[in-house]
């Protein structure tokens, strides 16, 4: 077998990996008006999927939907795809089937 350059990668202490869905750019309302991602009207979370998560995280496993700031982000590009860094203390919400048994919202 082939080694194409890739290592694997392991998050260090709270810190997870996290892809950005595709739909957080632009955005319908509900009357069906276009609204630009670059139209920023307040600060608007997003959602993303976390893709590895460090050893002291405790509450997001790797394939949890995350919901966090923008601006709490650090851009880096992994294997060719573009991911981000985050603290678990920027995570505002965690949605995944496990929270349901623990009494969770539904977002």
């Amino acid at each position: 077998m082939e080694n194409d350059g890739r290592l694997p990668i392991k998050m260090l202490h709270d810190r997870l990996l996290v892809s950005q869905r595709k739909d957080a750019g632009d955005r319908r309302s509900t009357g069906g008006i276009l609204i630009p991602a670059t139209a920023q009207i307040a600060k608007r979370l997003v959602w993303g999927e976390a893709r590895g998560v460090g050893s002291n995280v405790r509450q997001v496993k790797v394939g949890d939907q995350v919901l966090f700031s923008p601006d709490d982000q650090h851009e880096v590009e992994v294997h060719g795809e573009d991911l981000l860094i985050l603290r678990e203390r920027d995570i505002h919400a965690v949605a995944a089937e496990r929270i349901e048994e623990a009494g969770g919202l539904y977002l």
